[in-house]
């Protein structure tokens, strides 16, 4: 048998298999043989068994760290220079703010995914992207502060407290910091980050040359997905990407595809932030106030610069993009290719960023590494101090997307403002990098550390905190008894708790029942949520709420969030009692209901699903390049769901009537509104067959094969629990004889799950 380590037996392993995806000894795995399968296991990331703290109480530990002398260590360590990676201008501020950028710059509006939340820069695909080049050696640098402080604080929270303590050092003043990030112990597999180009070299222009053909989709290359056109479209981002490409945290500094056009550039910026939940007011605070910091790399060119950290060697020990000129580090550094610095006082909070680039007039250049760069014309403008050369003096840089501030009419008007006014720049910048390193942290609630500042911001999706005394046991049988007084059907009482609560997702903490928002716009009218006969709900249950509170004496009262909640629990129990299963629905009271003046209407309009296989509901108006099933996958993954869960809940829903339309697709049952589980027992049942309606596969009947009568209709993503072998065994357990009595009680604590996801006030998580 040869040996692997000789470089010539690589291609051949003493295990079987063959080597997939440049690892070495693996044999094709299941996603090699069948790519379209549905991959319900990416419901079971994040398990307790890779957590080697989940028996730690983080809140707890983190709340008895002494901060002040956190904060001292770790602005000591920015000013302490490492022979190994020796700090620009002696301080290592400006990298640890890229840093820190970089770990919650990857957020993004449209799901809620990427962001600072979980420390997933320290895992592939981010830890080797060419945009995060030498980020490794940041945190590498902060490992004897994480050391230090062990369990009681997170990779997550430390990352960002480092950028904090870095523009403290450099005399800005920061909003405040909140800490509550917990670490993830994996890389995350779910999130489409665009088609990824595993060496982490950055995009080569030579690869497509001038002239590309192809068709929207195509692959041109590893790193790009073609969106059609000329070269100069690089600008187009593909849905709900925020970045223009992989690789990268927001956009190619040299401008779209490399061109250096800033109008071009200012387009992408505008469309890449505003995918990030940032305005133009905020995105020139960001890009004005970061690069008022530090410089960039780009003393090597690309080709000379080794694999990231994912692909190097077992000798680099994690670290990647080694460097085999001069030194590799200090003035030999390369990140992203462009040389030099925005300011002639890179270590000092000041307007200079802003001033040089309007006072003076830019020309194109290139860098070291061969990247489009632009230097002032007037040999006069100010030069800027070596970062590691005693006594050398640099000319100026800006990037194209600098440039592209100058050009825009409305980014120009935001620097002529901050300007005029250094200190409302200074705030606009405090507030925007505190949302941008807070931004997917979800409730306040969650939030740890005396730094949390007392104001609430609208994009927190502020709720007002609980200001009476709870409804206790008798008051909430009372309150149920009126709900079912009422006269509001089982399937509406469902919708509307359920409508209410699913619209959270587990990536950034919003939404979720707390606040009924429910009754405000956006999601007052949202088609998904059958709006009329919801408002026929919120009425009846405003009534209830009203006529319970004028009767109470004292602090007593019961929100309209909580009521919504507790119907959806009512409904639930007489549907089970109808089918004789007799079962008690969790019930916590505690919410409370927000205002129309506290919901930012276009920030939370991007929680509206734009298709959501729990009430068969698919925007038509949409054109999807993935399956509905898909889709829905993906959104069981946001109500953080099992496959269980997510089989069970989907089982419930369909016979309780709650596809978004009333339509019977999927309600495999003789008895709508009583909770059986009658779904289960016809999608695993052999006296049907499966017929698509048309062409597209994307409606079916369910034909008795018995006389070819149409018996049921559905659509994929019912079916998808009989076709898929993971949730098709699932169903086959709730679809036994004895099954009815644990399809109820696993409906119930599914359910539960569901109404408290935004919990936060109740909930250590």
């Amino acid at each position: 048998m040869k040996h692997i380590d000789n470089p010539e037996n690589l291609e051949k392993c003493p295990f079987r298999g063959t080597r997939i995806g440049g690892a070495i000894g693996s044999a094709p795995r299941t996603d090699d043989w069948w790519p379209n399968r549905l991959q319900v296991d990416l419901l079971h990331q994040e398990q307790p068994i890779s957590n080697p703290l989940s028996d730690e109480d983080y809140k707890e530990k983190f709340n008895q760290i002494d901060f002040q002398e956190l904060k001292k260590d770790i602005k000591n360590a920015l000013t302490d220079s490492q022979d190994w990676w020796p700090a620009d201008y002696n301080n290592y501020g400006p990298q640890m703010i890229r840093m820190a950028w970089h770990s919650a710059g990857t957020y993004r509006i449209a799901d809620g995914r990427g962001g600072a939340a979980q420390g997933m820069q320290r895992f592939a695909p981010i830890n080797s992207w060419w945009d995060n080049g030498n980020i490794d050696k940041s945190r590498r640098l902060m490992w004897p502060i994480k050391k230090k402080y062990g369990s009681a604080l997170s990779w997550a929270d430390l990352i960002i407290l480092t950028g904090n303590c870095a523009l403290e050092i450099m005399n800005f003043p920061t909003f405040g910091f909140a800490g509550g990030r917990r670490d993830a112990w994996e890389p995350d597999r779910s999130t489409y980050w665009g088609p990824e180009f595993w060496d982490g070299k950055p995009f080569d222009e030579s690869q497509t040359g001038g002239d590309r053909k192809g068709h929207p989709g195509e692959m041109v290359n590893a790193n790009l997905r073609w969106v059609g056109g000329p070269k100069e479209e690089y600008h187009d981002l593909e849905n709900p990407l925020a970045a223009t490409h992989s690789n990268l945290i927001y956009v190619n500094p040299e401008g779209p595809g490399g061109n250096m056009d800033p109008t071009d550039s200012a387009r992408n910026i505008r469309e890449s932030f505003k995918r990030m939940a940032m305005n133009d007011e905020e995105t020139v605070a960001l890009i004005a106030g970061g690069h008022a910091f530090g410089k960039s790399h780009g003393a090597v060119p690309a080709e000379k610069i080794g694999a990231a950290p994912e692909a190097a060697g077992i000798e680099e020990q994690g670290f990647g993009w080694h460097n085999p000129v001069g030194t590799g580090n200090a003035e030999f550094t390369s990140t992203n290719g462009i040389e030099g610095s925005w300011t002639p006082n890179p270590t000092n909070w000041d307007n200079d960023y802003l001033i040089n680039l309007f006072k003076y007039d830019w020309k194109q250049k290139k860098s070291p590494a061969g990247a489009g760069q632009w230097t002032p014309i007037d040999p006069d403008a100010p030069k800027t101090p070596d970062a590691h050369i005693d006594g050398k003096m640099d000319d100026l840089m800006m990037m194209t997307s600098d440039i592209a501030l100058k050009v825009d009419p409305e980014y120009r008007k935001v620097c002529e403002k901050f300007m005029s006014d250094f200190d409302y720049f200074t705030t606009a910048f405090s507030k925007a990098w505190y949302k941008l390193t807070h931004r997917d942290m979800g409730p306040k609630d969650r939030y740890l550390g005396p730094e949390v500042p007392e104001e609430d911001l609208l994009w927190q999706d502020p709720v007002p905190a609980l200001d009476h005394e709870l409804v206790n046991d008798r008051d909430i049988e009372d309150l149920k008894n009126q709900i079912i007084a009422s006269g509001l059907s089982i399937s509406a009482l469902v919708s509307a708790a359920w409508s209410s609560a699913a619209v959270y997702r587990h990536s950034d903490k919003r939404g979720g029942a707390n606040g009924a928002r429910i009754a405000l716009e956006p999601q007052n009218n949202w088609e998904v949520n059958r709006p009329a006969e919801l408002n026929q709900v919120l009425q009846k249950l405003k009534e209830i709420k009203n006529n319970f509170n004028s009767s109470q004496s004292g602090n007593k009262k019961v929100s309209l969030a909580d009521l919504i909640v507790l119907g959806g629990c009512v409904a639930i129990e007489k549907a089970a009692n109808d089918a004789g299963t007799h079962v008690k629905v969790p019930f916590t009271p505690g919410r409370m209901d927000t205002t129309q003046e506290l919901t930012d209407v276009e920030s939370f309009d991007w929680l509206q699903p734009v298709s959501d296989g729990f009430r068969n509901y698919h925007n038509n108006k949409v054109g999807y390049h993935t399956s509905s099933e898909r889709i829905f996958l993906d959104r069981a993954q946001l109500l953080n769901l099992s496959a269980p869960e997510w089989t069970v809940l989907v089982g419930g829903l369909r016979v309780l009537d709650q596809n978004f339309d009333h339509s019977k697709h999927g309600v495999f049952t003789e008895r709508p509104e009583q909770l059986t589980n009658d779904f289960f027992q016809v999608i695993t049942s052999m006296d049907y067959e499966w017929k698509p309606k048309s062409s597209s596969k994307m409606l079916f009947d369910i034909n008795s094969r018995a006389n070819g009568e149409t018996k049921y209709t559905a659509t994929r993503c019912d079916l998808v629990f009989g076709s898929n072998a993971q949730l098709r065994n699932i169903a086959e357990v709730y679809a036994t004889d004895d099954a009815q009595e644990r399809f109820v009680h696993d409906f119930v604590k599914a359910w539960d799950k569901v109404m408290m996801l935004d919990r936060y006030d109740v909930k250590n998580d």
